[in-house]
C-alpha cells in the first residue's frame, strides 16, 4: 500500500514466541498444545502462596540460540515481577526480564537487503488463555468469559525490532524472515495458528525526516496477513486522524479481522504502571562462555546462508526462481536440491520440482527419499521421462513410497524408440500440413501443437524436447 504524499510510516515489531521446552519456564508442567483445559497446572505456575520458581536450563538454551541468530550480545539478566490485574494471569504478575535482558543489540537482515535492528530479546512467561462468551467474543460485551490456565508459565522470548520498518510489506518480510530463524533455531515451531508465535505492531506516521510521531500499539496479530492489513489500516488512520485536524492518542488497539479495523483496546500504559521489581525468588542469569559456546556450537545453518547455498547452484536466477528457492527454504526442503546438484543433475529444474510439487504434497515428504528424487529427475533429464510422468512418479512416491523407475515401468512411461517418434511426427506433418507450413516459416509457437498432438498419439509417452528435436530436424 502507498500512503498518501508527504506521509512515511514508522513501525516496530514486538514478536512473542514460545518456546519447545517440553516443560513450563519455572516448573515442571508439561508445555503442551491441545491439552484439556486446566490440566497442566500447579501451584508454581499459578502463582500460589508458598509455591517457588526453579529455572528451566533448556528455555535459556533456546533463548541464546535466538539472540546468537540475532546477532545480539548475550550478557547476565534478571527476572522482575511485572505487576498488572488480568483474569489470564491468575498471580496477578507477570515474571519477565526488564532492565537487564539476556539478549540486546542485535540485527536482522532481510532478502531485499535491508537491516532491522533488534533492541532485545528477553525472557518471560506466557499467560493464560481468556475466551469470551457472548457478544462480539471480546471482553467488553461479553456475558460470560472463561480462563484456560495451560499456558500461564509456558516459555517464551519476546523479541523487539528497532523501529526501522517503513511499510507493511517490509514488516511482512521481517516478520517471515523471524519466524524461518526462529524454527530454524529449533527454538520454536512458528506455528501461529495455534499462537506460538504472536505479532504486536507499533505504528506511528510522520512527514519524512520529521521526529518520531506518537505510536499505537496493535496487540496480538497471528497471521503475516493480518499483521500486514493492520499496519496499513492503523497508518491510513492516523493520517487521516491529523489532517482533519485531530491527535493521535498512544494507546493500545485491538485489530478486527473481519472488519478489516482497529479500535481502542486501552489507554498506553508506561513501564511505571506495572511497579517492576526484581522477583525475590529468582537469581540472576549469568551463562558462563563455556555454556554460550556449547549453545553456538549446535546452531544449525540459519535461512539467509541456506538461501544463499541454493542460490549459487543457479545460473542467473530469474525472480520466480527466487521466489521458489523461498518456497524450499521456507519448507526446508534443500536437501533434494542439493541431492540432484551433487549428482551432477540440473539445480533449477529441482528447485522447480521441490516448490511445486512436493509443496503441494508436502506432507508426505517423508516417503521420498533424496535418492528417489535425484533418480526420477535423471530419468526426466535424459528424456526417459516427460515433464508431466516424471510428475505423476514424484506423485506416486510421495503417496505411497516406492522405487521411481519400477513405477514408471508399471504405468508403461518407456521411453519412445526414435523410429517410433519419427513415424509418429511424420504422420502429423503429412494430416496438417497448413501447421507444418507455417511452422516451416518461423512460427515457432506451432510447436506447441505437435507436441500436444504426439502426446496425444502416444498416450503420453513421448517426451517434449525430443518431440522438438524431431521437428527441427525435418524443418
Amino acid at each position: 500500500m502507498t500512503l498518501p504524499d508527504g506521509w512515511e510510516m514508522v513501525v516496530g515489531l514486538e514478536v512473542h514466541t514460545e518456546l519447545l521446552t517440553r516443560s513450563k519456564l519455572f516448573c515442571g508442567c508439561a508445555n503442551h498444545f491441545g491439552s484439556e483445559p486446566n490440566t497442566n497446572i500447579c501451584p508454581v505456575c499459578l502463582g500460589l502462596p508458598g509455591s517457588l520458581p526453579v529455572l528451566n536450563r533448556e528455555a535459556v538454551d533456546f533463548a541464546m540460540r535466538i539472540g546468537m541468530a540475532l546477532h545480539c550480545t548475550i550478557a547476565p539478566s534478571t527476572f522482575h515481577r511485572k505487576n498488572y490485574f488480568y483474569p489470564d494471569q491468575s498471580k496477578d504478575y507477570q515474571i519477565s526480564q526488564y532492565d537487564l535482558p539476556i539478549n540486546s543489540g542485535g540485527y536482522l537482515d532481510l532478502p531485499d537487503a535491508s537491516r532491522v535492528a533488534i533492541e532485545r530479546a528477553h525472557m518471560e512467561e506466557d499467560t493464560g488463555k481468556s475466551t469470551h462468551l457472548g457478544g462480539s467474543g471480546r471482553l467488553a460485551g461479553a456475558d460470560s468469559s472463561l480462563v484456560d490456565y495451560n499456558r500461564c508459565g509456558v516459555p517464551l522470548v519476546e523479541i523487539v525490532s528497532g523501529p526501522d520498518i517503513r511499510s507493511s510489506a517490509q514488516a511482512r518480510l521481517y516478520a517471515a524472515e523471524l519466524r524461518g530463524i526462529l524454527i530454524a533455531t529449533g527454538a520454536s515451531d512458528g506455528r501461529l495458528e495455534e499462537g506460538s508465535m504472536r505479532f504486536d505492531a507499533n505504528v506511528s506516521v510522520r512527514r519524512p525526516g520529521a521526529p518520531f510521531g506518537t505510536r499505537c500499539e496493535i496487540k496480538n496479530l497471528n497471521s503475516l496477513r493480518s499483521l500486514q492489513r493492520a499496519i496499513d489500516y492503523e497508518a491510513l488512520r492516523q493520517i487521516e486522524l491529523i489532517d482533519g485536524g485531530g491527535v493521535v492518542r498512544q494507546e493500545t488497539r485491538h485489530w478486527d479481522e473481519n472488519r478489516g479495523e482497529t479500535s481502542t483496546l486501552r489507554v498506553k500504559e508506561d513501564a511505571d504502571d506495572y511497579r517492576y521489581f526484581r522477583d525475590p525468588d529468582l537469581v540472576d542469569l549469568a551463562p558462563d562462555q563455556a555454556w554460550q559456546d556449547r549453545v553456538r556450537a549446535a546452531l544449525a545453518p540459519m535461512p539467509a546462508a541456506r538461501r544463499a547455498a541454493v542460490v549459487a547452484l543457479l545460473a542467473a536466477p530469474s525472480e520466480a526462481q527466487l521466489d521458489a528457492v523461498e518456497v524450499v527454504i521456507d519448507l526446508g526442503l534443500e536437501r533434494y536440491v542439493h541431492g540432484v546438484a551433487a549428482a551432477g543433475g540440473d539445480a533449477a529444474l529441482a528447485v522447480a520440482r521441490v516448490a511445486n510439487e512436493l509443496a503441494a504434497d508436502v506432507d508426505h515428504v517423508a516417503n521420498l527419499p533424496v535418492d528417489a528424487f535425484v533418480s526420477t529427475l535423471a530419468m526426466e533429464q535424459r528424456g526417459e521421462l516427460s515433464a508431466t510422468q516424471a510428475k505423476t512418479v514424484l506423485g506416486e512416491v510421495l503417496r505411497h513410497g516406492g522405487d521411481p523407475r519400477a513405477i514408471a515401468a508399471a504405468r508403461g512411461f518407456e521411453q519412445l524408440s526414435s523410429d517410433t517418434l519419427g513415424a509418429t511426427v511424420a504422420t502429423l506433418i503429412a494430416s496438417n500440413p497448413d501447421e507444418w507450413s507455417r511452422y516451416r516459416d518461423g512460427d515457432d509457437k506451432l510447436a506447441q501443437f505437435f507436441i500436444g498432438q504426439v502426446m496425444k498419439l502416444t498416450r503420453g509417452q513421448a517426451n517434449g524436447k525430443a518431440v522438438i528435436a524431431e521437428l527441427q530436424a525435418r524443418r
